[in-house]
């Protein structure tokens, strides 16, 4: 049996030191995973390391929320529970990495972005990641204070309420609960993270680097064409071309055929190397 505060302590850890790969979220997922017996435990480890570090910090455990759901939802009844604190608690997420005083703002963008992932996996209603945009509105501006606690504590309601179907008070009084430090702060008007709070050099190279590394792997996908069989005679990207393809006339219809033709041969010559090296 594992030392519970040894298995927080590691994990926290993780959360600490993710970054843009996607090799270091997967690890945290998986780490989360194995032990699916604290889950409740590190989920707690979770928001608060979203409540207590920096904003670089923030965003990237913010982008881990997905891999942690898809991981959980590849283990089926071990990790749900994760998928469903992650939706139970989503307004307390957000609410964390992009918060209304402004020290957020550059995080917005990446809480909308992460949202959308969570709705396209089906991790979140799209009514709820709506409601939770609005909840957000104005935030990606230093200046966009909101409005009012009590307007963000109504959207947070019907956002948890769209999800689970339950009562809108008992969700707000939830969230309140679960974050009095946040609830003290804007009753006094004295915000956890001052707005003039200024990024020193270092996180703010950072934060471009890991940014510049995500869009990388963005690129990576952008032509990538799935491939429906593991033959070598069916081309995904092949075909795909023939789709798009203009109409032609005679002479292209000649050279296609030709082409055609030449491949067929290569893919023979291929598959019959295959099989001698397989036979060696």
């Amino acid at each position: 049996m594992a030392d519970p505060f040894e298995v927080r302590m590691r994990f926290t850890s993780q959360l600490q030191h993710l970054n843009a790969s996607t090799t270091s979220a997967l690890k945290a997922a998986h780490y989360a995973l194995k032990y699916a017996d604290f889950s409740d435990d590190l989920h707690s480890c979770i928001l608060e390391q979203l409540e207590r570090n920096n904003m670089n910090n923030r965003a990237n455990i913010m982008y881990f929320l997905p891999s942690l759901c898809d991981t959980a939802k590849d283990k089926g009844d071990v990790g749900i529970g994760y998928v469903r604190m992650v939706e139970r608690d989503i307004l307390r997420i957000v609410d964390a990495v992009a918060p209304d005083d402004g020290s957020g703002a550059a995080n917005v963008k990446v809480v909308r972005k992460v949202l959308g992932q969570l709705q396209q996996k089906q991790f979140l209603q799209p009514q709820t990641v709506l409601e939770l945009e609005e909840f957000i509105g104005g935030r990606d501006s230093v200046n966009g204070m909101a409005s009012s606690p009590g307007h963000h504590h109504a959207s947070a309601a019907g956002a948890a309420t769209g999800q689970h179907g339950g009562s809108g008070g008992d969700v707000t009084q939830s969230v309140t609960r679960s974050t009095p430090a946040h609830a003290t702060a804007r009753d006094q008007q004295q915000p956890l993270y001052h707005p003039g709070t200024r990024l020193d050099k270092r996180q703010i190279e950072q934060r471009i680097e890991e940014d510049r590394e995500r869009h990388k792997r963005a690129r990576e996908g952008i032509w990538a064409i799935s491939q429906e069989s593991s033959s070598l005679r069916e081309d995904g990207e092949y075909e795909r071309m023939c789709e798009e393809v203009s109409d032609g006339d005679d002479d292209d219809f000649v050279l296609s055929t030709e082409e055609t033709e030449e491949r067929c041969t290569g893919l023979e010559y291929e598959e019959t190397l295959a099989r001698v090296i397989a036979c060696a």
